[in-house]
């Protein structure tokens, strides 16, 4: 990682330099704020070390421009300060500060500070590759672009229902909820292996045409499938592909590919998939217009026990005004034009 630190005092900027230098980064200096925001402005740098007191600009008023001039990047910021009660760390971390270090501090702290930074970039550079991978999907197919966002994080809010049923308090994850926002994106991600002239279509599809279209599921599964054979204890890559090849099940056994019932499909996918035709429902499409929520809404209930989880109907139903006011939050933008009347070679 390329790493700034800024602080007066020139021992302990060598102290910090030898330390992080030995653990393999790229290491840049400043004395002071100012200085520190003209090396960010050069350089893209991954982690930023500030000491707390300096002359001039303050630690806490240099973390405060840095978190409002990269909206668009995050930097992981640790502050090295003197000042260790818990009144001073509050007020650290509400200036933007992800953690803290009091001198004098220990080389061995620091390093794994540094490495706990690291692990939580890495986790947000994977989120963003994530999400952008859906959007490679997404793009050819959804003609608002906002569709992945909505769908997100109505599964976010139908998982931590869920979560917190006792039968299921010691079979989830604690991070199940955050994994699921992360990977149901990726839900139709099989779209890219149809034809235009398939997924585009503006009408209804004939026969011969739904058969390939319901192939985006397979094809969604085998290639997370194939990423589980490289990176088999990757639990994200799991979801994401029962998420991609089961969306499509019913909770009767009447959806595809394979015809699964009950609880034979996995929570994530019947989780995902009352997520995914609620926003479809309200959304207007080249074939249809938006329906009211209210009309979603009761389409939701009849489909109970039917086409979705009664457990997961139950947590929209528990949450129905959440998940309408982030309809509303993120309603449909202009997308991409696609082209209707692509041929099939």
């Amino acid at each position: 990682m390329r790493i700034l630190i800024i602080d007066d005092d020139d021992i302990t900027l060598d102290v910090l330099d030898a330390t992080l230098s030995a653990g393999g980064h790229e290491v840049l200096q400043a004395n002071n704020g100012l200085e520190a925001l003209q090396i960010l402005e050069q350089n893209h740098v991954d982690l930023v070390i500030t000491d707390w007191m300096m002359p001039g600009a303050s630690g806490l008023e240099l973390i405060r421009r840095i978190r409002s001039a990269y909206i668009n990047r995050y930097i992981y910021i640790i502050l090295l300060t003197s000042r260790g009660d818990k009144v001073d760390i509050v007020e650290g971390i509400n200036a933007g500060a992800d953690d803290f270090i009091v001198k004098p501090f220990d080389p061995t702290e620091l390093s794994v500070r540094v490495k706990a930074g690291e692990r939580i970039l890495s986790l947000e550079t994977r989120q963003i590759t994530i999400f952008a991978l859906a959007k490679l999907a997404d793009i050819r197919d959804d003609e608002t672009g906002m569709h992945l966002e909505r769908m997100r994080e109505y599964s976010r809010i139908l998982a931590l229902h869920i979560s917190n049923r006792p039968e299921l308090l010691d079979k989830l994850s604690s991070d199940y909820a955050d994994m699921i926002f992360m990977t149901s994106p990726l839900h139709d991600i099989g779209k890219v292996g149809i034809p235009d002239c398939v997924l585009l279509k503006p009408g209804r599809l004939d026969d011969e045409e739904f058969v390939v279209m319901k192939t985006h599921t397979t094809l969604g599964g085998e290639t997370f499938s194939a990423a589980l054979e490289q990176f088999p204890d990757a639990q994200y890559l799991r979801m994401a592909r029962d998420i991609a090849l089961y969306h499509h099940e019913r909770y009767d056994g009447k959806g595809y590919p394979e015809g699964r019932a009950g609880t034979d499909i996995p929570l994530c996918a019947r989780i995902v998939s009352v997520a995914d035709v609620y926003d479809a429902l309200i959304s207007k499409r080249v074939y249809k217009q938006a329906f009211s929520h209210e009309i979603a809404r009761s389409l939701i209930i009849e489909g109970s026990g039917a086409q979705f989880d009664p457990i997961v109907v139950d947590a929209f139903m528990a949450h129905e005004e959440e998940i309408r006011a982030i309809a509303d939050r993120l309603a449909e933008r202009t997308g991409f034009e696609q082209d209707p009347h692509k041929k099939c070679a």
